[in-house]
C-alpha cells in the first residue's frame, strides 16, 4: 500500500452511481452514470490507506481493504447515506450522479400501457451537498463536488463551487462520447474558489481516480 501520509487512516466518504427514482414496482427515472469513477477513487483512496465508505447506486468494485460499501437506490436513501456517515469523515467525494426530480407519485402496482399520453409529474430531489452545508458534522470536511456538463462548464463548476460550499469541484464535459458517462476513461478539471486548480488529460479512470486523491490529499492539513 503506498499514498500520501495525509490519507493514512483519514475516513473518507465517496458516492458513486447515477440514483433510480421509483415510477412503479418495475420502472424508474435514472441516468447513464455507471459509476466507474466513484468506484476508481474509492479505490484510490482505500489503496492511499485511507478507510473508506462507498455510498453506490452501482456495482461496487471487488472486495477491498478499507472499503466499506452501502448500497443505496434513491437519491433520498443516498442523502441519508451520507449524513450517516459524516460524523468522523475527513474528505467528502460527491461522484454519484444524483437526480434532481423524482416522480411525485409512486404507483404500488405496475403501470399498464395503454393508449393514450401518460403524463408524469416530477418533484425536485433534495440537493445533498446544499443540505449539509449547515450541519456542524460538514465543517472540518474537505468537500468535493462533480460537475457533469455539456456547455457553459467553467461557469457552472464555477457557479456549483459557490452555491454548494465546496472545497473543490471536477469538471467533466459529458457531452464528449470519450469521456461521457459510463466510458472507461475521462478528462476533468478540477476547480476551487478561485478558478482553475489543475487539467487532467484523458486517462483511464483510475489514473484520473488518483491524480484527483493526489490533488486532495495535497490540500488536507
Amino acid at each position: 500500500m503506498t499514498g500520501d501520509a495525509r490519507l493514512q487512516g483519514a475516513r473518507v466518504v465517496v458516492t458513486a452511481g447515477g440514483t433510480r427514482e421509483p415510477i412503479d414496482p418495475v420502472r424508474y427515472l435514472g441516468n447513464r452514470s455507471s459509476g466507474k469513477m466513484g468506484n476508481a477513487l474509492a479505490v484510490a483512496a482505500a489503496r492511499a490507506g485511507a478507510e473508506v465508505t462507498l455510498i453506490t447506486a452501482a456495482e461496487p468494485p471487488r472486495d477491498l481493504d478499507g472499503l466499506h460499501v452501502v448500497r443505496v437506490d434513491t437519491a433520498e436513501q443516498m442523502g441519508a447515506a451520507v449524513r450517516g456517515a459524516l460524523p468522523g469523515a475527513r474528505v467528502l467525494i460527491m461522484a454519484a450522479a444524483v437526480a434532481d426530480y423524482r416522480p411525485k407519485r409512486v404507483s404500488p402496482r405496475k403501470i399498464k400501457k395503454g393508449t393514450g399520453t401518460w403524463v408524469l409529474e416530477l418533484e425536485p430531489t433534495t440537493d445533498i451537498l446544499t443540505s449539509l452545508r449547515e450541519l456542524p458534522e460538514r465543517r472540518n470536511v474537505f468537500v468535493v463536488g462533480f460537475a457533469a456538463e455539456t456547455t457553459d462548464l467553467l461557469e457552472n463548476a464555477q457557479e456549483k463551487v459557490h452555491a454548494k460550499g465546496l472545497d473543490l469541484i471536477v469538471l467533466n464535459d459529458v457531452s464528449r462520447s470519450d469521456i461521457a458517462m459510463g466510458a472507461d476513461a475521462n478528462e476533468v478539471t478540477v476547480i476551487d474558489r478561485d478558478g482553475i486548480v489543475a487539467s487532467v488529460e484523458r486517462a483511464p479512470k483510475d489514473a484520473v481516480a488518483s491524480e484527483i486523491m493526489r490533488i486532495v490529499a495535497s490540500r488536507l492539513r
